[in-house]
């Protein structure tokens, strides 16, 4: 609305319109119904309460009611045209606010995508991070949960999350989104008990979904990075065959790390285990067993436990794997390297996939 315009401007004409009904009893043109909708519009544009409007429309219907509406014939001709002008104008309302939902939609989608991706002018996001409710001059930590479904900002999950979130911490700097399928969370990084309590809300309204969370970064590239390490935490997870249900990318860092060089770790993992291939039973016991072994932390056990063997059964398949490869798990010198041949095999999808030297040159 500009500066001349005020809210009895969206009244242009009514008043001739009735008058004129009234005098010749006709009916409302389309092209005057049209224009009734193009001004509800409009006043939707501008920001004006229709529920104002509506009361202008009928105080000017009061005000400007026709001389030569005598009869009860006349009175229901104006009372049929002031009922299609403010349902014109009410139609055109909806039509403006339909519209700027959808802009506003679409402005918030590009600038997440823009965000995540750090597809735009940093300082321009920055810019715009603010009418979404971000300070990017600050630290921001991300948090990604994963579920057995794809979900987007419609579906009533993420709209449960978020109805929680707020309800708890009201709006203090949180995005809250959907990317791929995945829930996001963005919030300050000095608020760890924001992306911890999002964490617990998603993990329940995902039936069991698993979250990762990225470290804490400054600026908009920090949002870009915390959320690619929450994505990886995530790949980590499934990867591994974590089953935790909130995993840290600030507890993980090793694994990248050991991955980086991934012709030294193929030839670690064939060096170290190739020699179970001749098992009699195959390979994957073996490795099911070293997994187990390492993550009950070396205890026999509880390593048994998980397996469903008896402690004498796991026993055996360790001195089955002392002898194919010369390498003890349970001696300290040995457990470092096959512990972390173990990883790299997850890491890998070895054996099912190609390590070799010849698949490296592809």
């Amino acid at each position: 609305m500009t500066t001349e315009e005020t809210s009895t401007d969206y009244l242009a004409g009514y008043a001739r319109l009735l008058s004129e009904v009234s005098d010749t009893g006709r009916r409302p043109t389309r092209r005057e119904m049209e224009d009734r909708r193009v001004l509800g519009e409009r006043a939707a544009d501008a920001g004006l309460a229709l529920r104002t409007l509506i009361i202008e429309h009928l105080a000017a219907t009061r005000a400007a009611w026709p001389a030569t509406a005598t009869t009860a014939a006349d009175a229901d001709r104006v009372l049929a045209a002031v009922e299609q002008a403010i349902d014109a104008f009410a139609e055109g309302y909806e039509r403006g606010q339909r519209l700027a939902v959808r802009q506003e939609e679409a402005a918030r989608r590009e600038f997440i995508d823009d965000l995540l991706y750090g597809r735009s002018d940093l300082g321009r996001i920055a810019e715009r991070a603010e009418r979404f409710g971000l300070r990017l001059t600050h630290a921001h930590a991300v948090a990604v949960a994963q579920g057995p479904e794809a979900y987007d900002e419609a579906d009533p999950m993420p709209r449960h999350v978020e109805r929680a979130l707020i309800g708890r911490f009201g709006a203090r700097n949180i995005l809250l989104t959907t990317k791929d399928g995945r829930l996001v969370c963005i919030a300050p990084g000095d608020q760890d008990d924001v992306l911890t309590y999002f964490s617990k809300q998603a993990h329940a309204a995902t039936d069991g979904g698993r979250v990762g969370i990225g470290r804490a970064h400054p600026g908009p590239g920090g949002v870009v990075r915390s959320y690619e390490e929450a994505l990886n935490a995530l790949d980590l997870a499934d990867r591994l065959g974590f089953d935790a249900p909130v995993l840290y990318a600030a507890d993980l860092l090793v694994y990248p790390v050991l991955a980086r060089d991934r012709q030294a770790m193929a030839d670690l993992v064939l060096s170290a285990l190739g020699p179970l291939k001749a098992a009699r039973g195959g390979i994957e016991p073996l490795l099911d067993t070293l997994s187990a072994y390492f993550d009950a932390g070396c205890v026999a056990a509880e390593a048994a436990r998980r397996l469903s063997l008896s402690v004498r059964a796991l026993t055996y398949r360790l001195d089955r794997i002392h002898q194919l490869t010369g390498a003890d798990p349970a001696d300290p010198v040995h457990r470092y390297s096959l512990q972390t041949a173990v990883i790299g095999a997850r890491l890998l999808g070895w054996p099912a996939n190609d390590i070799g030297p010849a698949s490296a040159l592809r």
